[in-house]
C-alpha cells in the first residue's frame, strides 16, 4: 500500500533569511518576517526565539517592535520562499522517492512507496530526513501516514519532530485534530466552526447533504481524501532541466511482455535525448499511472553516468514484476532525475595494455536490488578498529596502504570480548582462555605486539596500551587476543584480556 511522507517547515522564511537572506542575525536573535499592505504592517512569520517572546504571526509590526527591543524586522519575499521551498523538493526527488511535490508554502509531500526499503525503513527514513534539514540550519517535521491529507494534518499538529502513523491507523490518528487540518477555505473554516463543528470526528459524523447544500463538495472531498476513500494523486516537481519522454496509451496495458516492451522504447528514447545533451544518467525514474488515478514508481541509480539502453533497461526490466497494473496503465513516464557529463573514452587494446575491468553493471544490480554495498579502504592508524574505513564500492582508490607489519585477523571483531586467561604477567602470552563458554589450552603463541593510544585524538589516551598476542589452541585454531595495560602500571590499562580477531 502507498505511504505517503508530508515535511513541515515551521520557520521556512525566517531559516530562509538565517542561511541564505544574507543578514549576519545571531542564532539566538530573535526573527521576525514582516508583510505589508498599504500603510499597515504585521508579522507573517517568526522564527522560535520570537516565539518565546509572546511574538505571534498577526501581530501588528509595531507592537511586536515594542515588546521585544533586540528584535530582527526583515521584509517578507513570498517569492524567495517559494524557490526555496522547491528547492528542497527537488532535493528529496534526487534523494529519497521519484514521487515529490511542493505542499502548500510550508512543506513538501513525498510518495515512498518502493523508496523506504532502501532507507532501512519508515522510521530510519523520516528520521534521517529530518536530521539532515536539521544538520543544513533547516526546521523540519515529518509524518508517515497512508494519505497525504492525513500526513499533512499530522505533520503540522503534533509536537513530535517525527511520526509514523501505522498502516490502517488514520482513524485513531485524525479523530481529535482541528477541522483547519483539513486545507480548507478560511471562510469554509470559520462557517463550520460557527455551527460547532470544532474537531475532524464531529465533521465526520456529520450528515453530508446538509454540508454539501450550504459549503459545497469540498468539506466532504477533503474528508474522503483524509480518509483514503478518494485517492489524491502526488503530481511528481519537473524542471526544465529534467530529461524526461513518456508514452499515453489509448487502450490501458497490463501484461508484463507489453510493459517490458514500452520500457525498453522509453529507455530507447531517453538515451537518445541524453545523447544530444552529452549526457548520461546515474538516477532514473519510472513512473507508471494507472486507469484509476493512482501511481506506481521505479527507481534506478547507477554508479556512473550510463546511457547504454541495454544497460538501463535491464536495471528496470527486472523488477517489473513488482508493478502492478491493477485495471490498467494508461501511461509511462521516465525521467533521468540525476544526469551528468558522459565523455566518450578510447577503449585499450589488449596488444597495448590490459584493458581495466568495469564491475560497476553487477554493482548496479546488486544495490537496486537494496543491497547496500562498500568496500574496506586502509587508514593510517595503529588501533586496529580504527585502521579499516568504508567506502563506495566504485570510489577511487584513497592511496593508503596497511600501517601495521605484523599479520592481522581475517575477522575483525567490531567490538572485542573480554575472555579469562591465566597468564604470567608482564610479558608472558596466555596459557589458557576461556573465550564464550569454552575453555582452550595455547599450544602456541607469538607476542607481544604493543600498540599504543593516539593521544592526539583523545587525551584519555595519552597513557593507554594494548599488548597484542597470536595464540594457536590445541585444536589448530587461531586468533588474536590482548591485554589492556602493560602489565605493571594500572594507568595504562585494566589488565583485562580481549579477544579481537580470528585467523582463517
Amino acid at each position: 500500500m502507498p505511504r505517503v511522507v508530508s515535511v513541515y517547515f515551521p520557520y521556512l522564511p525566517t531559516d530562509r533569511i538565517r542561511r541564505h537572506g544574507g543578514h549576519e542575525v545571531p542564532a539566538d536573535q530573535p526573527l521576525v518576517v514582516i508583510s505589508k499592505s498599504g500603510s499597515k504592517r504585521w508579522i507573517s512569520a517568526s522564527d522560535a526565539n520570537a516565539l518565546k517572546l509572546g511574538l505571534r504571526v498577526g501581530m501588528p509590526a509595531s507592537r511586536a517592535q515594542a515588546m521585544v527591543t533586540n528584535l530582527v524586522m526583515v521584509d517578507a519575499s513570498p517569492a524567495e520562499d517559494a524557490v526555496a521551498l522547491k528547492r528542497l523538493a527537488l532535493w528529496a526527488l534526487r534523494q529519497y522517492s521519484p514521487v515529490v511535490a511542493v505542499d502548500g508554502t510550508d512543506g513538501i509531500v513525498i510518495d515512498t512507496e518502493g523508496a523506504d526499503h532502501l532507507q532501512g525503513g519508515e522510521v530510519l527514513l523520516i528520521s534521517g530526513l529530518v536530521n539532515m534539514l536539521h544538520a543544513k540550519g533547516l526546521t523540519a517535521k515529518a509524518a508517515v501516514a497512508d494519505t497525504w491529507g492525513a500526513a499533512h494534518a499530522i505533520a503540522r499538529l503534533t509536537t513530535e519532530t517525527t511520526t509514523v502513523v501505522p498502516i490502517g491507523g488514520i482513524t485513531h490518528a485524525v479523530m481529535g485534530l482541528p477541522i483547519h487540518c483539513l486545507r480548507l477555505a478560511p471562510d469554509t473554516v470559520n462557517g463550520l466552526r460557527a455551527m460547532g463543528l470544532e474537531t475532524v470526528g464531529e465533521l465526520a459524523a456529520m450528515p453530508r447533504a446538509p454540508l454539501a447544500l450550504r459549503f459545497g463538495p469540498e468539506p466532504g472531498r477533503r474528508l474522503d481524501q483524509l480518509f483514503g476513500r478518494v485517492a489524491e494523486p502526488i503530481e511528481p516537481l519537473r524542471t526544465p532541466e529534467l530529461v524526461e519522454v513518456s508514452r499515453n496509451f489509448q487502450e490501458p496495458i497490463g501484461a508484463p511482455e507489453t510493459i517490458e516492451k514500452y520500457v525498453r522504447r522509453l529507455v530507447g528514447q531517453l538515451a537518445a535525448k541524453l545523447e544530444k545533451r552529452g549526457l548520461g544518467v546515474r538516477r532514473s525514474d519510472l513512473v507508471i499511472h494507472r486507469v484509476d488515478n493512482t501511481s506506481q514508481s521505479l527507481r534506478a541509480g547507477l554508479a556512473k553516468p550510463v546511457r547504454d539502453p541495454t544497460r538501463l533497461s535491464k536495471l528496470l526490466c527486472d523488477r517489473i514484476e513488482k508493478i502492478d497494473p491493477g485495471y490498467g496503465i494508461e501511461k509511462m513516464v521516465l525521467v533521468a532525475i540525476m544526469a551528468e557529463p558522459l565523455e566518450e573514452k578510447q577503449v585499450a587494446s589488449s596488444l597495448i595494455e590490459e584493458a581495466a575491468v568495469d564491475y560497476t553493471p553487477i554493482v548496479d544490480i546488486l544495490q537496486n536490488r537494496g543491497q547496500r554495498l562498500y568496500r574496506v579502504t586502509p587508514v593510517a592508524s595503529d588501533v586496529p578498529e580504527r585502521s579499516v574505513a568504508r567506502i563506495a564500492p566504485t570510489a577511487e582508490e584513497t592511496g593508503a596502504d596497511w600501517a601495521a607489519k605484523w599479520g592481522r585477523p581475517l575477522r575483525l571483531f567490531a567490538r572485542s570480548e573480554e575472555i579469562e586467561v591465566i597468564a604470567v604477567l608482564p610479558d608472558q602470552p596466555p596459557a589458557v582462555f576461556s573465550w564464550r563458554g569454552k575453555r582452550r589450552r595455547v599450544r602456541r603463541a607469538d607476542g607481544p605486539e604493543r600498540i599504543f593510544g593516539e593521544w592526539w585524538t583523545t587525551p584519555r589516551e595519552m597513557r593507554a596500551v594494548r599488548d597484542y598476542f597470536v595464540v594457536e589452541d590445541d585444536t589448530g585454531e587461531r586468533y588474536w587476543v590482548f591485554r589492556a595495560g602493560d602489565g605493571v602500571d594500572v594507568a595504562t590499562g585494566t589488565h583485562q584480556w580481549f579477544l579481537h580477531g580470528v585467523f582463517g
